[in-house]
């Protein structure tokens, strides 16, 4: 019987992998990765040859029986995502859960994911918080927010540059514009932003700087 082991990945700088990372994409048999392209970028850095195939939304539930097969026939296979933690809204879920319906080992390493040094620098109390990642687009999206306007806990959501005005602007409409919060955007990357102030103050920052990324929005749960 092989094993399934997740491996997180930079979510900016490349020196941000870990030694044990580094090592068992070297010593698996296969690397299954939600982009080969990004991924090769990764192995190619570190002089990494392991074989790469694709698993991602798009193809998962037609290729999990047969990952599920090679692992349980002896191989050794390794889960990526383009970056962070496989799971962590990104690609993961349905592998590890059928690898354990199997009887296979799975194994996860420690690492990187942007959630959480953005809920560190937000300065927002971080000892107990929810974690929403990407809120629906369209349906349910208000729902979700009338849902969490009496959350007292911290709230992390994920928000692409293209969206991200407009979810602030949801969220000062049902928690109010008052509401402590940051954005944190690029991290540990050359133009890494963390902004904070109230929902109002991260609009207008937003609207007079345009930022650029990939957003974690960390809002203070009511008071």
């Amino acid at each position: 019987m092989g094993k399934l082991i997740v491996v997180p990945t930079p979510i900016g700088n490349l020196k941000d992998i870990t030694l044990r990372a580094l090592e068992v994409l070297k010593e698996a048999d296969l690397i299954l990765a939600e982009d080969t392209r990004t991924s090769r970028n990764l192995l190619n850095h570190y002089s990494i040859s392991t074989p790469l195939q694709s698993f991602h939304m798009h193809n998962e539930h037609k290729v999990v029986e047969r990952f599920v097969a090679e692992m349980a026939a002896g191989k050794t296979l390794v889960q990526v995502s383009d970056a962070g933690t496989p799971g962590i809204s990104d690609p993961g879920f349905l592998l590890v859960r059928e690898a354990i319906k199997a009887g296979i080992t799975v194994e996860v390493l420690p690492g990187a994911t942007a959630f959480v040094p953005a809920l560190v620098a937000s300065g927002l109390p971080c000892d107990k918080f929810v974690f929403e990642g990407f809120l629906p687009q369209k349906k349910g999206r208000q729902t979700r927010f009338k849902f969490l306007a009496d959350e007292t806990r911290t709230m992390v959501f994920y928000e692409s540059v293209h969206r991200i005005q407009k979810s602030l602007e949801e969220m000062a409409q049902y928690f109010g514009p008052e509401r402590p919060a940051s954005y944190s955007r690029e991290i540990s990357k050359k133009f890494e932003e963390t902004a904070r102030g109230t929902l109002a103050e991260l609009i207008e920052h937003v609207k007079t700087t345009s930022p650029k990324g990939e957003f974690v929005v960390v809002v203070g749960g009511k008071g």
